[in-house]
Order: C-alpha cells, then sequence, then structure tokens
C-alpha cells in the first residue's frame, strides 16, 4: 500500500471526541507530510451527534461508507443531552451497529504501563512497572446481542428483564485464534478466561479454546481462569499475564478493570477486528476506551493520547506499518517522559509536571514526531 492511499473513515461523535480526534489530525497530517503515509479521509456524524441530524444514531449511508473504507477511527459517543431517547435510538447503539454490521469480533485491548506514569497507577509501582498486557475480547455474541432479550410485565403485573447468553463453538473459535496468533509476536502465553464453573456457555468456551489449541497452537502456553479469579489476579499481580482472551460480557469489566491499571482511561486504546477476506484485509475499527466524558468536552481538558495511539493500533493492524506505529507510540512515551501531563495525569501531582491541555498535548507529540524523524 505504499504508493496509493488508504481510505479512513473518521467518526469523532459526541463529547470530548471531536477534541480528541483533531489532535490525532494533526498527526494524520504529520505522516503525509513526512512519511508519504497519506490518507483519503471522510469525516460523518455518529451517536448522539448523527441522531440530532439524521434521527439515528448511525444513518445506511454512514454504514455503507464504513463497509467500504480500509478502516474506521472513532472518537465516542453518548451524553445527558440523549439520555432519555428510546432505547434503540441511543447513541450507543451507533457504535453497536458498526461492530455487528462490520462483524468486528475480536477487540484488542492492550493496557501497558508507560514508565513516566507508573506512580499514576492505583497499584503500587514494583506491581504494575513494565506491565505490558493484551486483552481480547469476543465483541459480536454473548449477553449483548442473544436473544431473547426485552422486558416483559408478568401476568401479575411484576416486570420481567431477560438477557441471553449465547455462543457457537465458531464464535469461540475465531476470537481464540486472534488471542493464540498475537501471543505468537508476544510473550506466547495465553489466558482463557469464563465462568465454567456455573455457565454452560463457559464449558463450551473452555472446551473449544482447548481443543483449537491442541489443534493448531500447540506451541502457545495455554490457561484457564475463571473471570472472578482473573479480576482479583488482575490487581494482585497483573504481570502474570500476556494475552488474556474471553467473552463479551466479562472482557467488558475486564479490559476497564485492567485500564486502571495504567493511571488513566485517557490512556487506553482499542482494536476491533474482523476476519481477514481474500487477500488478507479485515475490516477494522479503532477507538479510545473512554467515553464521550460530558463534563469536560468543549473545555480543552481531554487527554487525546487514547485516540493518538488507537491510531498507531491502526498504522500496525490494518495498514502493516510498524515502524510508523513505533514512532507514534515512542513519541507518546517521550513526551510523557518530559513530564507532559493532561488533568487525567496529574494524580495530585504539580512539581516536575507540565500541565496541558487537549491541543498542547497534541502539538507536543507532533513536535516530538518532527525530533525522532
Amino acid at each position: 500500500m505504499a504508493g496509493s492511499n488508504r481510505n479512513l473513515l473518521v467518526l469523532p461523535g459526541d463529547g470530548i471526541g471531536p477534541e480528541v480526534m483533531n489532535e490525532v489530525r494533526k498527526v494524520i497530517a504529520w505522516m503525509g507530510k513526512k512519511r508519504a503515509v497519506g490518507f483519503d479521509i471522510q469525516e460523518d456524524v455518529v451517536g448522539g451527534s448523527a441522531l440530532d441530524k439524521h434521527g439515528v444514531p448511525l444513518s445506511d449511508a454512514t454504514m455503507k461508507t464504513a463497509l467500504e473504507a480500509d478502516a474506521v477511527l472513532f472518537g465516542s459517543v453518548g451524553g445527558p443531552k440523549w439520555d432519555n431517547v428510546e432505547f434503540d435510538k441511543k447513541p450507543e447503539r451507533g457504535l453497536l451497529r458498526l461492530r455487528k454490521e462490520m462483524d468486528l469480533f475480536a477487540n484488542l485491548r492492550p493496557a501497558k504501563v508507560f514508565d513516566a506514569l507508573v506512580d499514576a497507577s492505583a497499584l503500587r509501582p514494583e506491581i504494575v512497572k513494565g506491565l505490558d498486557i493484551m486483552i481480547i475480547r469476543e465483541l459480536t455474541g454473548g449477553v449483548y446481542f442473544g436473544e431473547p432479550r426485552g422486558v416483559t410485565t408478568l401476568p401479575n403485573g411484576e416486570k420481567e428483564a431477560i438477557d441471553t447468553q449465547r455462543y457457537k463453538s465458531s464464535e469461540i473459535r475465531r476470537v481464540c485464534a486472534v488471542a493464540f496468533e498475537l501471543a505468537r509476536k508476544r510473550k506466547n502465553k495465553v489466558c482463557s478466561s469464563e465462568k465454567a464453573n456455573v455457565m454452560h456457555t463457559g464449558v463450551l468456551w473452555r472446551q473449544e479454546a482447548t481443543k483449537l489449541h491442541q489443534e493448531s497452537y500447540k506451541d502457545v502456553e495455554l490457561s484457564h481462569m475463571y473471570a472472578d479469579a482473573l479480576a482479583m489476579q488482575l490487581v494482585r499481580w497483573p504481570a502474570q499475564f500476556d494475552v488474556i482472551v474471553t467473552d463479551n460480557l466479562f472482557g467488558d469489566i475486564l479490559s476497564d478493570e485492567a485500564s486502571m491499571l495504567t493511571g488513566s482511561l485517557g490512556m487506553l486504546p482499542s482494536a476491533s477486528l474482523g476476519a481477514p477476506d481474500a487477500t488478507g484485509r479485515r475490516k477494522a475499527l479503532y477507538e479510545p476506551i473512554h467515553g464521550s466524558a460530558p463534563d469536560i468536552a468543549g473545555k480543552g481538558l481531554a487527554n487525546p493520547i487514547a485516540e493518538a495511539l488507537s491510531f498507531a493500533m491502526m498504522l500496525r493492524f490494518s495498514f502493516d506499518l510498524g515502524t510508523e506505529a513505533d514512532l507514534v507510540e515512542k513519541a507518546i512515551e517521550n513526551v510523557l517522559a518530559a513530564g507532559y501531563r493532561t488533568a487525567d495525569l496529574l494524580g495530585g501531582k504539580s512539581e516536575g509536571v507540565k500541565k496541558v491541555g487537549t491541543q498542547e498535548m497534541g502539538d507536543a507529540i507532533v513536535k516530538e514526531l518532527d525530533r525522532l524523524a
């Protein structure tokens, strides 16, 4: 792809989404100017902003563009303005539709602690120093999509809510395969997590993970752990893990827990990947794991690093531009080492740090890219 532009759909969304995306646009522009890595960018609305414009959280036209793009770079959705809209029109449904129709079944959420932020973690420095784990969450099945679901009124007038946890062998095997493949490029360890002690889906998950391991990935070390035990081990001894693979619900919870090991939600990116097509290309969406943070939206306080690291993941996983991805990550590491901090990274400290806003952090990253290049 070195000689041609890559088609990128940018969906800033709501809240702080547009602010952090503006800073990543500076990095994208730098890549085009200094590294000849060009992008044909289309920008559109999603979530609450799409609801305001089109009456739905994701229009059919935007969905079509997403399916045709080489990758989607996403900001955040939601906010108090849309709290009382009907369930099917909530801003978050736009993101769920993207994941479902693009069939983005594997969500990659790294939890990496930069040396400069060791003291920002809620855990002791000796527990989190050098931490680098990857949680892979199954994204299109499980309790968030299983049928039947909904709220009904019983004959006695009492309400009953139903959500169904449902998994097929094929859904389990394909996300576990992503975990094993990724582990081969890391420390070669996979921990598969479920609740096989109380859930039938957990039993099937453990069986299929074990079977796939025996068939194709015997060279990778595989362990199993109940999700509740893993939640405890993540704060007790997180360095024991390399790649963790788990279902949609547990992945949602465990990856949020792991994110706090790093000191701030504003630091963590994610990638959501589909199955490879005949050319090896995967549909993919990249987004920071933080929400729309409506309390600070429009104030220039948001940390753009998670969005920038999401762009780095896009360079790596969608375009095989590992050198450029490394460059972005190194620039961020150096900026943090130089003491630059947005409000979420201060942790009560003021000595030896440079408190900056969203734009200043973005500018510092681009300046460091210039220095590195």
